[in-house]
């Protein structure tokens, strides 16, 4: 049995809903006095910095991006770092940003580091949601809806600047 590779998001694709995702954060934010992207390590990190990118060339919000590192199979295990100091996100907009949505458990251990803090508001943005969540995560801002078996694994590469893809296999 071969395992096939499909490409679901093309490189303008990604592009599109990077920009429209962008748009959404400004408008549902509208007036906040700035907004962290907090991205998960890894592909998670990569888009976050693509969004914040897109963000800053519409919105005239001050915005600043941070990196959560997280051990994906064992977060109660391990501890979650996050790249810059908490106190300088008191009273801010979070918004905590993935690649893929799954279950939902990567987002919901990576909300810890911010329950000690007080901020305006916490926000997800993640570019595909798979739709198998078992912990209690909607994003606020999606890129696309997919439906897939559990078996299927998707996968975003954003590391040429060139083409960007998400494929499923």
């Amino acid at each position: 049995m071969s395992l096939t590779t499909n490409v679901i998001l093309s490189h303008e694709q990604i592009v599109q809903k990077l920009r429209r995702i962008a748009f959404e954060v400004y408008e549902d934010n509208f007036g906040a006095k700035e907004i962290i992207f907090a991205g998960i390590k890894g592909s998670g990190y990569q888009f976050t910095e693509l969004l914040k990118n897109q963000f800053d060339k519409i919105a005239q919000i001050p915005s600043d991006i941070t990196m959560i590192t997280i051990d994906k199979t064992a977060p109660l295990q391990t501890f979650i770092e996050v790249d810059k100091d908490l106190k300088t996100m008191e009273g801010k907009v979070i918004v905590l940003v993935d690649d893929v949505l799954n279950t939902g458990r990567t987002l919901a251990y990576s909300i810890k580091p911010f329950l000690g803090i007080r901020i305006e508001k916490l926000q997800v943005a993640v570019l595909v949601d798979r739709g198998y969540h078992t912990f209690p995560i909607v994003p606020n801002f999606l890129g696309y809806e997919l439906s897939t078996t559990v078996k299927q694994n998707v996968e975003a590469d954003f590391s040429d600047p060139h083409k960007f893809v998400v494929t499923l296999n």
